[in-house]
């Protein structure tokens, strides 16, 4: 399993950031860590090694960036108008940097599937609801969808467009973007064991569902926690399914 990782400064979120690749070969999925994780922390806690079988086959090849947007909100400040600008500008790192250098270690402008736990799986679904063109599947495992827990304020034009609770039920049914998504899937996986919140699933298939964008919820068990050991069965699991 090859590994490689870049740094580079982003003068869209005003910091240095750090660019993970595993694997050589087969599909381009983007795994975003849990709120405050780094780049590599997927590969700290064993999610790597559950696919491994995968990238050693050539089946996906596994990237994943620092979570800029959640550091800031749990180090720096988590108020508006600075903690939905900096989702905001994250969302622009991820098309206009992090996407680009997917497609040229790929050698062309492949469509790159999503991945997260907890909100991480925001990230994914969030990442997939505003660029169709861009993402084909988020696979979304224990999400934390609704940020208000993290974000001390009001709802702001910037973090209402970063929210695909808040935007998705309000697009207009000729928009282009809501055709993309129909063409689009997202699995929303959860547990039942401790500190998960199943309601948060529903909640989100409910908004999509309404929609006419194709979803589905898959409860496990209640030996499932909110945990590594959870994501590190679900991923693996998916990615066979659907890569």
């Amino acid at each position: 399993m090859g590994k490689e990782s870049i740094t580079w400064y982003s003068e869209r979120v005003e910091r240095e950031v750090r660019f993970t690749r595993w694997g050589e070969f087969g599909v381009p999925v983007l795994c975003f860590p849990t709120a405050g994780g780094d780049a590599e922390e997927i590969e700290r806690n064993h999610l790597v090694d559950s696919v491994a079988h995968l990238l050693d086959g050539g089946r996906v090849k596994l990237y994943s960036v620092d979570s800029v947007s959640g550091t800031a909100w749990l180090t720096e400040h988590n108020r508006p108008p600075f903690a939905t600008r900096i989702q905001s500008a994250f969302d622009q790192f991820l098309i206009r940097e992090v996407i680009p250098a997917i497609h040229l270690d790929c050698g062309g402008p492949l469509p790159v599937m999503t991945a997260g736990a907890s909100v991480g799986a925001y990230n994914a679904l969030a990442a997939l609801c505003r660029h169709p063109e861009l993402f084909s599947t988020a696979i979304c495992m224990s999400g934390t969808y609704d940020l208000s827990a993290f974000i001390d304020g009001e709802v702001d034009e910037d973090w209402y467009q970063a929210s695909p609770l808040h935007f998705v039920p309000n697009l207009a049914e000729d928009h282009p973007l809501l055709a993309g998504l129909r063409s689009r899937f997202v699995i929303l996986a959860h547990g039942q064991g401790r500190w998960e919140s199943p309601e948060q699933s529903w909640r989100v298939a409910d908004v999509l569902g309404r929609r006419g964008i194709p979803n589905r919820v898959d409860e496990w068990g209640t030996e499932w926690d909110h945990d590594w050991p959870t994501w590190r069965a679900m991923l693996p699991a998916y990615l066979e399914e659907l890569s």
